[in-house]
């Protein structure tokens, strides 16, 4: 099916192939996941990317602040005008790889949630800190994490800083902007970043009053688990991960506007401004 695609000089999502396959051979394929490990093999036993198989990335995220973004043959979009939206990230692997970038930005904040990535654009947060912002509006999917890689190559001195809640999900969040996805098998390294854990983590419940905290999910204990078996997990995240499980509660950034809806703002600059990061 990949081989007639790329002979077509064609596209498409794995969504797309999963339809495909299920109209030309359902006897070997009935849902999306088996399409997806299945792709996981052919990238291992190819050794190559999924974007030469002519599998696209379909993409959720953003990315706005003090980035001026030009595809080849099209008007340069300043991403700090695009609203508190932002600028949608496209699926297409290749045109993010021959997009041209320019920035007087100082650092790369990654945001877990779209609600807090629209609150900081419409505050303009980036002008106050000058900044890029990205969100890929929860589980990174490979076009936003493709889009940090390229930033991270172009712009080598920008520390990269993830905002997340204080949960075992965006711990993992933060984990595969960081390490890969484990799913993504032989793929992993290519998105890969060295991001830095700004918030929220335990030094931060004291900013947050008591009743905010939320009892732990067992979709959390899952996710702690599966953190707690991999070997890539550093030990200052261990420890937190531990404290997270041990506490029973977690905690979302949301929880911060109690203090006001400016609050988040300046506490992100004064973690920046102390290097209070990970």
């Amino acid at each position: 099916m990949c081989f007639q695609i790329l002979v077509q000089e064609k596209r498409v999502t794995q969504r797309e192939l999963f339809y495909k396959l299920l109209c030309s051979s359902p006897q070997y394929f009935t849902c999306q996941l088996q399409v997806n490990r299945t792709i996981q093999d052919v990238v291992a036993l190819l050794r190559c990317s999924r974007y030469s198989l002519g599998i696209m990335a379909s993409s959720r995220g953003a990315v706005t602040g003090r980035l001026l973004l030009q595809e080849p043959n099209q008007e340069t979009v300043d991403c700090s005008a695009c609203g508190s939206s932002g600028h949608p990230i496209s699926g297409d692997m290749n045109l993010l790889e021959r997009m041209v970038m320019k920035t007087d930005a100082r650092y790369i904040i990654v945001v877990e949630k779209h609600a807090i990535f629209q609150r900081l654009a419409e505050d303009r947060v980036f002008n106050q800190i000058p900044s890029i912002l990205i969100t890929a509006k929860g589980y990174p999917d490979i076009a936003t994490r493709f889009l940090l890689y390229r930033m991270s190559r172009n712009f080598p001195d920008l520390p990269i800083l993830a905002l997340v809640d204080w949960n075992p999900a965006g711990l993992a969040i933060l984990c595969t902007f960081k390490f890969g996805s484990i799913g993504m098998g032989l793929e992993a390294y290519r998105y890969a970043c060295n991001v830095k854990w700004l918030g929220l983590r335990g030094d931060d419940l004291q900013l947050i009053p008591e009743e905010s905290l939320i009892p732990l999910k067992p979709r959390d204990l899952q996710i702690a688990k599966s953190l707690k078996s991999s070997e890539i997990l550093e030990e200052n995240y261990r420890n937190e991960l531990e404290v997270m499980v041990q506490s029973g509660r977690r905690a979302e950034i949301e929880a911060l506007y109690f203090r006001g809806y400016n609050f988040l703002g300046k506490y992100i600059a004064k973690k920046i401004v102390q290097a209070n990061y990970v």
